[in-house]
């Protein structure tokens, strides 16, 4: 009779297997460590191990890829002095050569550390995280001299749709972006209608109409703007987006390109991206008075979130960029998330989410807070989830910036509660919250002083007398002064030359702060709170931008009523 009372031997569990394979790695990697710390202390080098350490796209790029495995070495830290080094050869007489390269073309002093192989590896697989430039076909080159030949000969828009009709399609693009650039145009607008092409320039905000051509031409044109921008040609009846660079001497510029099928041909926007446009101080943002006091002391708060609201092309990301040039220090990590990134930012880590790929706000935000950041600046909050990572890192010692569409102040409150997020966290959350637009700034070559039409003039004095007393006791009402421009060269007979923002900001005081733990409050609430609290509004911030003749009142009420 068979024994059946054998003990069966023990069967190990994968599971089981893979935790004891991990142990055993985890205390190879550890050994591993332990000699190249050793090894370092015998070299006289200093020691690093880079698993985990948030190293910036910034530093990664003072290196080029193949570069850095041919070498084995990688920048894992930079700033505006110096750039940290680590290989795992550091006997390797080619880092000499390249350290030497790096401080005489990047001005950095280099220290050199020693890691370990899987160090290394960590570092280089985030060569892989990097965005990946759009295959380009070749830059527009436009130098100085370009500039100097194109713009004596385009001093007005007439002047331009003269010159266009004799060029060849490569120089078209060169003389409408050396327009452009002269105009201070932010984008090109070229449309194939059906007997024309036509060409406008948005300036200031406006759209212009400025040049057109035969439609026999158009194949030439939209050729040449996808080549230059790496479309594809053959793609007529699909939208495509695209980019090239235009090489400057002093600046660097982008210009992004999308086309759009329409009835006649294909609808071209290029947006013009100038590094130099985004260098702009707080000062000249156009804050004033108590408002750039609370502006300047909320910015500088450790942590709590801070919002700005208004349309698209109301300058929210132009204010959001100087508060983060101005907080980039090197003992600050500061890491963005955009759609798309615009500009880049020396000493700011930006990433870019790209809903294409399922990368979307809320989910790149976890990531991020898990780089132990400073200062997080998240490009616009649209749903619960964003909203409710961005308010517990605002409270978790982050200070967190971002953007919501509302039409005003008032508005950001509630619209963060028809969001879903809970108001007993929201209320502690909020440090700042503000409304802007851009008004046109007259042009200085050419302004001079008018008269208003006596229904206007009581309508900005019913304005201005709801201002805060300590504001209101500024105004002279006997006898308020406005300006306009009368047109001239300098601003292309537009009247206007550039732009300046126009702001209303609150804090969360006790009143305010119960509101909001109520959980049900209404735009028309808030205004009213707001007005007690002494809030100067967008339209009496732009007519006192206008009694300053910085603008006009007409530029005001078109923007701000």
């Amino acid at each position: 009779m068979q024994n059946n009372n054998k003990k069966k031997p023990k069967v190990v569990s994968r599971e089981i297997k893979e935790k004891l394979t991990e142990k055993l790695e985890e205390l190879r990697v550890k050994e591993l460590e332990r000699e190249i710390q050793e090894k370092a202390s015998f070299l006289n080098l200093p020691y690093i191990n880079l698993k985990g350490f948030p190293i910036s796209s910034e530093a990664l790029r003072i290196i080029p890829e193949l570069e850095a495995k041919r070498l084995r070495i990688v920048c894992f830290y930079r700033d505006e002095r110096r750039a940290n080094l680590a290989t795992t050869n550091p006997e390797n007489e080619e880092i000499i050569s390249l350290r030497a390269k790096i401080e005489t073309e990047e001005g950095l002093k280099t220290e050199l550390y020693l890691i370990s192989p899987v160090s290394l590896e960590f570092a280089l697989k985030l060569y892989f995280t990097l965005p990946k430039p759009k295959k380009r076909v070749k830059a527009v080159e436009i130098t100085k001299e370009d500039l100097k030949r194109y713009q004596p000969k385009i001093k007005t828009f007439q002047d331009l749709n003269r010159e266009i009709q004799d060029v060849s399609a490569t120089d078209l693009m060169a003389l409408t972006i050396a327009a452009a650039i002269k105009s201070r145009a932010s984008d090109i607008h070229i449309e194939a209608e059906e007997e024309r092409v036509k060409f406008r320039f948005r300036i200031d905000g406006l759209l212009y109409d400025v040049a057109s051509l035969p439609k026999r031409l158009w194949p030439l044109i939209i050729s040449r703007i996808k080549n230059l921008s790496g479309l594809k040609i053959n793609i007529t009846d699909q939208p495509q987006d695209g980019r090239f660079s235009i090489l400057l001497t002093d600046d660097k510029i982008d210009v992004r390109v999308s086309t759009l099928p329409s009835s006649f041909g294909e609808s071209v926007v290029m947006r013009i991206l100038m590094a130099s446009s985004v260098l702009i101080n707080l000062e000249t943002l156009g804050f004033r008075g108590r408002s750039l006091e609370i502006f300047k002391h909320e910015i500088e708060r450790p942590n709590g979130l801070i919002l700005t609201s208004g349309p698209t092309g109301s300058g929210k990301s132009t204010t959001l960029y100087a508060i983060l040039t101005h907080l980039a220090k090197p003992e600050i990590k500061i890491i963005t998330l955009e759609e798309p990134i615009e500009y880049e930012l020396k000493g700011v880590i930006q990433t870019q989410v790209d809903y294409s790929k399922g990368q979307t706000f809320a989910k790149n935000l976890r990531s991020v807070m898990r780089q132990d950041p400073d200062v997080v600046m998240i490009g616009e909050i649209r749903d619960q989830d964003t909203a409710e990572i961005a308010i517990q890192a605002a409270l978790t010692g982050h200070l967190v910036f971002s953007t919501i569409h509302t039409n005003d102040a008032a508005g950001i409150v509630p619209r963060f509660l028809t969001l879903g997020v809970k108001s007993y966290l929201l209320a502690p959350a909020i440090n700042m919250a503000m409304a802007q637009r851009l008004v046109r700034r007259i042009c200085q070559n050419c302004k001079e002083e008018i008269k208003l039409e006596p229904e206007k003039i009581e309508r900005v004095k019913k304005i201005l007398e709801d201002l805060p007393a300590e504001e209101k006791k500024k105004i002279n009402f006997a006898n308020l002064k406005f300006y306009h421009g009368k047109g001239c060269e300098d601003c292309q007979n537009l009247s206007y030359k550039g732009r300046i923002g126009i702001f209303e900001v609150f804090t969360v005081e006790p009143e305010i702060e119960k509101l909001i733990i109520r959980g049900d409050v209404s735009e028309y609430e808030m205004r009213e709170v707001l007005k007690k609290q002494g809030m100067i509004t967008l339209v009496q911030d732009g007519l006192l931008k206008a009694l300053d003749g910085i603008t006009t009142v007409d530029e005001v009420f078109r923007v701000a009523e």
